[in-house]
């Protein structure tokens, strides 16, 4: 997907490259500053970012939504005054669907977090929480089985690149306006299910068919970020 989000915005520079090119030479007169241009640094990254990141594009239809609203005001279609009255019923009402179908979008990746969720009984002692600080969580050379982490207005930083994953395992992560970064070695799989709302997941592992474990990652972000890398 990162792939296409990378051809998108490649296609978007070309485009408005050639216009400038032919405005230049007389070709043609495209004018790029209409009213209501501005919000298209607005509505064009929302919608690349819909090809882009695994799972978490609640935040970027909330932009698309809002980017086009305000750019049909500028167009005086549709009364500036109607446009600020539905922003934020819009808001809640996407928010509400993206956390009622998140699991009907991604069934097979959250029945599979689900199984092992259950099949693991996750302690107490593996639930660890970030409020206003940070912390480091290294498992080297410990058997991993999965944890649950939360980071609120603070950061969390998990080191798994010598941890002993003997299966697969499940990373439930929580970031509301905080960050969680997971380090992992080169013979594992990431498979993210994430429900975010003006944040997201950023997976940096490339899955390789000879790894036997795969780390599910099942995210909320709230205007923070899982890192995986």
């Amino acid at each position: 997907m990162k792939s296409l989000s990378r051809v998108l915005w490649g296609i978007v520079l070309i485009v408005l490259g050639v216009i400038l090119a032919l405005n230049a030479l007389n070709i043609t007169d495209v004018s790029i500053f209409f009213d209501g241009w501005w919000t298209l640094f607005i509505i064009v990254p929302c919608f690349i970012g819909l090809f882009d990141n695994e799972g978490g594009k609640t935040g970027n239809i909330i932009g698309l939504i809002i980017g086009a609203l305000l750019l049909l005001s500028c167009q005086s279609i549709i009364d500036f005054d109607v446009v600020w009255k539905l922003l934020l019923p819009i808001v809640l009402v996407i928010i509400g669907l993206s956390f009622i179908f998140k699991n009907a979008i991604s069934s097979s990746i959250s029945n599979k977090i689900k199984e092992i969720n259950s099949k693991n009984k996750i302690s107490k002692n593996k639930e660890y929480v970030s409020t206003f600080s940070s912390q480091k969580l290294d498992f080297s050379k410990e058997e991993f089985t999965g944890c649950y982490t939360s980071a609120v207005f603070g950061g969390i930083d998990i080191d798994l690149t010598n941890a002993i994953i003997k299966e697969d395992v499940v990373i439930n992560a929580s970031a509301i306006f905080g960050g969680i970064d997971i380090r992992v070695g080169n013979e594992v799989n990431i498979k993210v299910n994430s429900t975010s709302i003006f944040g997201g997941v950023d997976n940096k592992i490339k899955n390789n068919d000879k790894n036997k474990v795969t780390i599910y990652v099942n995210a909320t972000c709230l205007f923070g970020g899982v890192d995986i890398k």
